[in-house]
């Protein structure tokens, strides 16, 4: 008996304390819910003493629990600074979010915000709120005031760089990424972000160092030698272009693209070998229009023009707009008529990039210019 009173008699100071300074001082009715659990542990306990009933293990386990424990971990907790108002909110808050009521979330971190400006999760979480609204803007108010507390908190600089691109700010998310990188040079995702800014703006030569420091983190990622390959293509540094595509298929040996490229490298010195291995590699489920035609015109030249026409065929079965460009090809005058005229329109190759189209037609025109200069310096040598 003297347990159960010296146990109310506790229960009840820390309820007072609660209350008073906790509730009331800091205006905040989050306190509540612990003074509810307090309000039925010591129920619970005067029911044990007056009536005695509830006399078992599992009900005083409970009381201890809410009337002693639970409110002395809230003591402890903020005798060190830590606010277990805002652990409440921000935990129901959470929950919120998992149960998809972002509505009711964002309205929780607002007030929690209103009242505790240093909540490092509670301004992350209202950013990713914001985020999946559409709010870039708000959004990212909410990442760098999460950064201002935290300003180890990389990803944050990551979500930042992303919005501003996404807002058309390239300039301002180039430097952020910069500015992350300068700290963890290997974040892969800023630093493929970050080079393919610098691609979209055609600034090759930072690409290329954008990347190549980057291999130092991370050897064995293939995209970063596909990107190296299509900087060092379009500076006319194709003997390293194609090292950097042969790495890529060696690291993917399922990079058809990189293949292709690496055929039309082969063309530039013709190698046509070389260049017809690789188009026969870059043709991915038999379905490759433009290889098929690449080959064609190499068969030609090689003077095998039944191979070639079988090639063009090809091509047409999978996309007939290849039809029409066969016909003006001057290469193919001597066979255009041996070609299969389609009977209705076909067109299952996938649409292809603006930045594949750019290196593929560049690599092409410059294979052309060559040609013409060959033809040229062949001339002028008869003379």
């Amino acid at each position: 008996m003297v347990e159960k009173i010296i146990l109310t008699v506790t229960s009840f100071v820390l309820f007072v304390y609660i209350l008073l300074f906790k509730m009331i001082k800091k205006n905040d009715t989050t306190y509540l819910v612990i003074l509810v659990m307090q309000a039925i542990g010591i129920l619970i306990n005067l029911l044990q003493i007056t009536l005695n009933i509830l006399q078992n293990t599992v009900f005083d386990i409970s009381i201890y629990l809410l009337c002693i424990i639970i409110p002395t971990l809230v003591f402890l907790l903020e005798a060190k600074k830590i606010n277990v108002s805002e652990i409440i909110n921000l935990s129901v808050a959470q929950i919120a979010i998992y149960l998809k009521k972002d509505r009711k979330a964002k309205e929780l971190l607002i007030n929690t915000l209103t009242k505790y400006r240093n909540s490092y999760r509670g301004h992350k979480m209202l950013a990713q709120i914001y985020e999946k609204e559409g709010g870039m803007r708000k959004s990212i108010d909410e990442y760098v005031k999460a950064i201002e507390i935290n300003n180890k908190d990389y990803n944050s600089y990551y979500k930042i760089s992303i919005l501003l691109n996404d807002l058309g700010k390239k300039d301002e998310s180039i430097e952020m990424l910069n500015n992350l990188l300068s700290v963890k040079p290997e974040i892969s995702d800023a630093i493929k972000m970050l080079g393919n800014l610098y691609l979209e703006k055609e600034d090759y030569k930072k690409v290329i160092k954008v990347y190549t420091k980057s291999l130092k983190y991370n050897k064995e990622d293939y995209e970063t030698y596909y990107s190296l390959a299509i900087s060092y293509s379009m500076i006319n540094d194709f003997d390293t272009a194609r090292k950097c595509y042969e790495k890529t298929v060696e690291l993917n040996d399922e990079c058809y693209k990189a293949y292709y490229k690496l055929g039309q490298i082969a063309l530039l010195y013709r190698d046509f070998d070389t260049a017809e291995q690789n188009f026969l590699k870059s043709i991915y489920n038999e379905k490759e229009g433009k290889s098929y035609v690449e080959l064609a015109k190499i068969n030609i030249i090689k003077n095998k023009k039944e191979k070639a026409i079988m090639h063009l065929n090809n091509a047409i079965k999978f996309d007939t707009s290849y039809y029409d460009v066969i016909k003006k090809e001057p290469m193919f005058f001597s066979i255009k008529n041996l070609i299969t005229k389609p009977d209705k329109k076909i067109k299952t190759e996938y649409q292809e990039s603006e930045r594949e189209e750019k290196i593929e037609n560049y690599l092409s025109n410059t294979y052309e210019l060559v040609q013409v200069l060959n033809k040229e310096k062949r001339k002028s040598n008869k003379k």
